[in-house]
């Protein structure tokens, strides 16, 4: 644990403090149950006794009480810090995931072929000016009504993402994933238990009057879907599709992609999770990956898969996936859908488990983004855009846009 964190960059002293917490809550719980089967044994002794035994023992059993009492209060509260530095604690980094920062990625393979737009004889324009063209994306209107990074999806831009979400729905359900409808706001229990209220507490909006969340993802609904819950070996694995606005402060991303879309404070997203037994989790993530992979080739863009390194984690995965998709107008791969094994580290913090036989243990979850609308709105138009400003449609979405094969402009 001590070289996963330092793996993360994150504070190697902390295991050594939830270390010794855990042990003052050890001890002091063996000094507790002494302390009261001494109790005990004295409340059988007392009936029997008379004169100055009995007077020595009541006096006993009132500084018994005093030290039972303290030892109760010393055990909760080592119990409480031990809890507490626990749920500080990333999860276990896998031993195959690289070292080191955001760059230090590992690219494990490419998929579709970069446009030479210059052999086609035209600068390529970025997705906003594509979106001006086509009657699609009106950011400036966003800003007006809610502020920088809101935007909204007119016309061929709304129907542009009902397409995607029902061409992202279908391919979940074909493979097997039960279609999810699911909450935007969270208890403070199910935003924690997924692993978004540490080191990512900075990008979640938060309702102080009602001590909600609203999610940054579905995962942290799906997750906290079976909370609290012992679910059978031979239902697993469970697999669910889940659609939802996402929210995010974006706290960290001063100056960064500014213009148009591609970084927002809300969006939609079809968001795949999974819960396996443990010992299927790492299959599982590789399943996950190639549904994603599926995916963003059925939609013919350009796209690299990378593992992420252990420096840009999140909190809760042990290991991560990211299918980087090719941004024309920006001349590099930008991340467009994402899967991480997160292991036991969520189950056992939103009391999930498995029982086998007479074994309940706690299960893995997993989670994986098939589509966040926004960003696969941005590659879609940069890749497939044409010299006169129309646009592409790959095959995989013209049944859900009425049989269109070209979006065409509708301004000068």
């Amino acid at each position: 644990m001590r070289a996963s964190q330092r793996a993360r960059g994150e504070d190697v002293a902390l295991v050594d403090a939830l270390l010794s917490a855990d042990e003052r809550r050890r001890s002091s719980g063996v000094r507790f149950d002494e302390l009261r089967a001494e109790q005990k044994q004295l409340g059988k002794l007392i009936p029997k006794a008379a004169g100055d035994e009995k007077a020595e023992l009541l006096k006993r059993a009132s500084q018994l009480a005093a030290d039972v009492k303290a030892a109760d209060a010393e055990r909760d509260a080592a119990a409480a810090e031990t809890q507490e530095l626990l749920l500080k604690l990333s999860n276990l980094v896998h031993p195959d995931v690289p070292v080191g920062g955001e760059e230090d990625f590992v690219t494990l393979e490419t998929h579709g072929t970069i446009r030479d737009f210059t052999a086609e004889g035209f600068e390529p324009r970025d997705h906003l000016e594509l979106g001006r063209l086509l009657g699609a994306i009106d950011v400036e209107r966003g800003a007006k009504v809610s502020g920088s990074r809101f935007y909204f999806l007119t016309g061929i831009g709304a129907l542009l993402e009902l397409a995607l979400v029902n061409a992202a729905m279908a391919q979940a359900t074909a493979a097997g994933f039960t279609p999810m409808l699911t909450p935007a706001l969270v208890r403070p229990q199910a935003m924690g238990g997924t692993g978004f209220l540490g080191q990512a507490a900075q990008d979640v909006y938060h309702l102080d009057q009602d001590d909600l969340y609203l999610v940054g993802t579905s995962e942290v609904p799906l997750a906290a879907y079976h909370m609290d819950e012992i679910i059978d070996a031979d239902r697993l694995p469970l697999r669910y599709a889940g659609f939802s606005p996402c929210f995010r402060r974006e706290a960290g991303s001063h100056g960064k992609d500014t213009r148009g879309i591609f970084r927002v404070h809300q969006f939609d997203k079809v968001e795949m999770f999974s819960y396996v037994a443990p010992e299927d989790s790492q299959e599982e993530h590789r399943r996950l990956l190639e549904w994603e992979k599926q995916w963003l080739t059925s939609l013919e863009l350009p796209f690299r898969v990378i593992d992420v390194a252990s420096g840009d984690l999140g909190a809760s995965a042990a290991r991560k996936f990211d299918c980087e998709a090719w941004i024309p107008t920006q001349g590099r791969y930008r991340e467009l859908t994402s899967t991480s094994d997160c292991t036991e580290f969520q189950s056992r913090r939103l009391q999930i488990r498995v029982r086998d036989g007479k074994t309940v243990r706690p299960l893995a979850t997993l989670n994986g983004t098939l589509c966040a609308v926004p960003r696969t709105i941005v590659a879609l138009l940069e890749n497939h855009q044409r010299a006169d400003g129309s646009v592409y449609v790959p095959e995989v979405l013209r049944p859900y846009l009425g049989g269109r094969e070209v979006l065409e402009p509708v301004t000068e």
